[in-house]
Order: structure tokens, then sequence, then C-alpha cells
């Protein structure tokens, strides 16, 4: 019996689906595993550190950076820094997650807070930064850009923690690919081989960038251009974002408005980042670093 066309070419794409599974990696197969530590019913999460690592690291680092010359804040500046950013990235996460991708969580608020069952954005979590570097130099009359330049230089270090535990906890998987490093992520109700989408985030946000800002801090003077090391990050960040949206694969309840906008939310919300980060750069030239006050 000879086969139509269409069923033809149905049962040629079904082989070639099959083949790609089957040489896919399934994550099972990597021994990975969520919890870090587990003691009767308490649960240490590997997301949960990442957020610690992710602090103590970027606080150790930035007190690196305060003992070159011409820092434009003191240590007991990051000491608070730290605290202040700790609650901004925790705190702005949880809301800029409810906000840009579940506004209907608002409708029963406990569900808003309840941060522990996962949902975090990093656009949330910046702005919350942005409004605790904003607190710390109001309250000390120090300099936002260049406090803001050299928390900019520490941020790389938490994403890079923060996305490799996404890809531990086989979430935020990418779209379907027949690429060989492809993965089989068992939260995937489709079991379809996907991008590690986690990975390239970790690369490119964090690693790389993360590379970039220290290049520029340790061998180039900008760090003395009030605003150029921030718009490095904010550009950077943007463009690292944009392009791995093209492989991350959307939230469900947000297709369609990718459909609709011909863009993600998550590269909508970079644009503004990649203007601003931009502008900052190029008008840096333009700024003077300010000593530290008499007080600090």
């Amino acid at each position: 019996m000879i086969l139509p066309i269409s069923a033809l070419a149905a049962n040629i794409a079904a082989s070639a689906s099959a083949a790609v599974a089957k040489s896919a990696i399934r994550f099972e197969e990597l021994g990975l595993s969520p919890v870090a530590l587990q003691i009767g019913s308490f649960q240490l999460k590997w997301y949960s550190l990442a957020y610690l690592f992710g602090i103590l690291i970027g606080y150790w680092y930035m007190g690196k950076m305060l003992k070159q010359p011409g820092a434009p804040m003191a240590q007991r500046h990051a000491d608070d820094l730290m605290l202040y950013c700790t609650l901004g990235i925790i705190l702005g996460g949880r809301l800029g997650y409810v906000t840009f991708y579940r506004p209907d969580l608002y409708a029963t608020p406990l569900e808003v807070f309840k941060v522990w069952e996962g949902g975090m954005s990093f656009h949330g979590g910046l702005i919350g930064v942005l409004l605790a570097i904003a607190y710390l130099t109001w309250r000390n009359r120090l300099s936002y850009l260049r406090v803001g330049d050299y928390v900019s230089c520490v941020v790389p270090l938490g994403l890079l923690f923060g996305r490799l535990a996404n890809f531990v906890n086989a979430e935020l998987w990418g779209r379907p690919t027949d690429v060989p490093w492809a993965v089989i992520f068992p939260t995937d109700p489709d079991g379809l081989p996907r991008h590690p989408s986690q990975l390239y985030e970790a690369g490119l946000e964090g690693l790389v960038l993360g590379l970039v800002l220290m290049v520029l801090f340790w061998k180039t003077d900008v760090r003395h251009r009030p605003g150029f090391l921030g718009g490095v990050f904010l550009a950077g960040y943007g463009a690292a974002r944009f392009i791995v949206e093209y492989f991350r694969n959307p939230d469900a309840h947000l297709i369609e408005f990718a459909e609709q906008t011909g863009m993600s939310m998550g590269q909508w919300l970079t644009v503004p980042m990649i203007l601003i980060g931009l502008y900052l750069m190029v008008s840096s030239r333009g700024r003077t670093a300010k000593p530290l006050p008499a007080t600090a």
C-alpha cells in the first residue's frame, strides 16, 4: 500500500522527532536535585543557596573594589547596602514577577508573598536594587551613579548562581530544538528536547558580562566616569536577555502576548534597559567623579 505524501511526510517527521528525543540528554541522567540538603522534613534548596552565595560573594567582591583609589563609598556604606539590596532583591523580585507575569495573583493577596513557591523577576529585583541604592545615596549624600557602577560589577555574580539554580530546578527551560545538547526536562509535560536556556543565560548574563565589567574596572579608568559601568551592565544584560529570549520558552499565559506584539514580555522589558544603558555610556564623558563627603 502506497501512503499519501502527507502521511509519508508525517511519518518521516515523527521518525526524526523520535531520533532527536532518543539522542537528547535526559535531565535525570545528570544526577541533579533541587534539594542541596535535607534533614528530616527540613529542605535546603540550591535556589535559596544561589541567592545566599550571590549576596555573600558579591559583598566580598565589593570590599575588594572599595579598596581601590577613588571609591565612591566607604566599607560601612557597603555594609548597609548589602541589607538594603537583599530586601530589594527579594521584595522587588517577587512583586515584579507578580506585576509583569502573574497580575492575577493580586486577586488573592496572600499568594503574592509566597516566595517559596517560586516566581521571581530579574527586572523587579533590579528595580528593588535601584531603590536600595537611591536610599543609601540619599541618606549619606553619595553619588548615585558611581555607587551604581560598583553595584553593577557585582550583580553578574548573582545572575550566574541564579541561572545555574534555575537549571538545577529544571525550570524556565527553552524552546523545543534538535541541537545535540538538547535536554528533556522532567517538568515538561510534552517531554520534548529543549534548549537549556538557563545555561545560555548563566553564560551570557553572568559569566561573559561579569568578565567584561571586571576587565573594565581593573584594567581601565572608566570606573572614574560616573554611569559608564552601570550603562555597560544595563545594555549588556538587556542585549543578552533579548537574544536568549529567542531560545527561552515563554510562559504559557504569555504566549498569546508574544504572538500579538512580536516580542516576548522579557524582550519588551529589556528595550528600556538597553536604551538607558547606551545613554549612560555615551553621556559619561561629560561627568566627573566627586570625592566622598567629609563625613564619610
